[in-house]
């Protein structure tokens, strides 16, 4: 070969050396996005919350997961071949999320949001899998479930599917916007919400009629989400909902102990435009069904309950109820506290609360437990509160105080 012929030879293997190079780069450029864009999804579907049991393994599952028909435990996410998802494929992972049926053919219980997860296309759950493929695998080997007979036959979940599963994306409608349109993917489909916002059937379905209508969850009430007058969003602005996913609290209310932990690992993380959305799309929901029609509690009853309340309350609360917003919450109007079922406010009269910290609201706020109350003196003072400054609220019974502490002895 000339010296002529070899300067050519090397400059064009230079060349194609350079072209593959760039090549890859090209490639791996969309392969960092797709990551990304799993990353900001696996949050928004708040997967962290269930499947850490220990802070130590993130996604390592085995954390318990009560429901009305005994306790499961989540799956292992990470790419541990053995215990986790590493040797799932595409197909097995796709199935998995829209279906409910495991790479071995079992069938998943709902509490795993699958009648949910179905409602997503394609390329979003790629892109959840190519993030969970990128964590350190772990081996964790969750326990089975511990439900009552015959539930632990995971085959009946063949006739729950056939009943209550309705595969299939959510279409785009062409007659709203599209923040609107990506905030109702998020609330219906990635995010959940339903999960624990609908009320369930006797098979643990939801009532898809009572849509966001509440719903009791491990012991307190998740309340409404539509456009309910005392329980409901209806006096909520979008900045109001905005606020609350993003910091857990605003002028109207607190998160509690469950949506703190969806705040805290899930919407204080997500983008603020994927925030709004679903604030566009809550705001936007009508009422459902008819808040209960509230009879005025005895004058003693109430009485009784601002005598307790003025002696242990007033610190905090004012005596107007007025509070200290986003440090206490404020009584008058509180939708949560206004929910017909009076179970998330026993459990914080009961447990006491401490307000949760995100990057927009460092500053704390608690208020103790009064489990020394006798279950009368906290029945009083609860319907007192939900049925002063104009709130209306079913009143409180002493049972319902019992009920909820002998369910407090038993999550402890």
């Amino acid at each position: 070969m000339t010296r002529r012929g070899r300067a050519t030879a090397t400059i064009l293997a230079t060349a194609l050396l350079c072209a593959a190079f760039a090549a890859r780069e090209c490639a791996a450029a969309p392969a960092d996005e797709i990551i990304a864009r799993g990353k900001a999804l696996t949050i928004a579907g708040d997967c962290a919350s269930c499947h850490t049991a220990d802070p130590a393994k993130p996604f390592a599952g085995g954390k318990r997961i009560d429901t009305p028909f005994g306790a499961v435990f989540s799956p292992n996410l990470t790419p541990d071949r053995d215990t986790g998802i590493g040797g799932w494929s595409d197909v097995d992972f796709v199935r998995a999320l829209r279906t409910g049926v495991s790479p071995t053919g079992a069938r998943y219980y709902p509490a795993f949001p699958y009648p949910n997860f179905t409602k997503l296309i394609r390329d979003d759950i790629l892109a959840i899998r190519a993030y969970l493929a990128t964590l350190s695998p772990i081996s964790n080997q969750a326990p089975p479930p511990e439900l009552r007979w015959p539930l632990n036959y995971r085959g009946l979940m063949r006739a729950w599917n056939a009943l209550f599963l309705t595969p299939g994306i959510i279409q785009p409608d062409q007659g709203r916007s599209a923040e609107w349109n990506r905030g109702r993917y998020l609330v219906e489909g990635l995010a959940h919400c339903g999960a624990c916002h609908t009320p369930k059937n006797i098979f643990g379905a939801d009532k898809r009629d009572q849509a966001f209508g509440g719903n009791v969850v491990q012991g307190m009430f998740a309340p409404r989400l539509d456009g309910a007058a005392r329980s409901g969003l209806k006096s909520w602005s979008v900045d109001d909902i905005v606020e609350y996913l993003q910091s857990g609290r605003n002028a109207r209310s607190h998160a509690g102990p469950l949506m703190s932990e969806v705040v805290l690992n899930s919407t204080s993380k997500m983008s603020d435009a994927d925030v709004r959305a679903i604030a566009v799309y809550l705001k936007s929901l009508p009422a459902g069904a008819p808040e209960p029609a509230v009879t005025a509690p005895s004058p003693a009853q109430m009485s009784n309950g601002e005598r307790i309340y003025r002696g242990a309350c007033v610190a905090c609360h004012e005596l107007d109820g007025s509070s200290a917003p986003r440090i206490y919450p404020p009584l008058p109007g509180n939708a949560n506290l206004q929910s017909a079922d009076p179970a998330s406010t026993l459990r914080i009269i009961l447990d006491g609360a401490q307000s949760m910290t995100t990057p927009r609201a460092p500053n704390t706020g608690s208020m103790p437990a009064y489990p020394k109350l006798t279950d009368q003196e906290i029945a009083d003072v609860a319907t007192y509160i939900r049925n002063a400054w104009d709130n209306a609220a079913p009143a409180v019974t002493a049972d319902e105080v019992a009920k909820a502490r002998k369910g407090n002895s038993k999550t402890r």
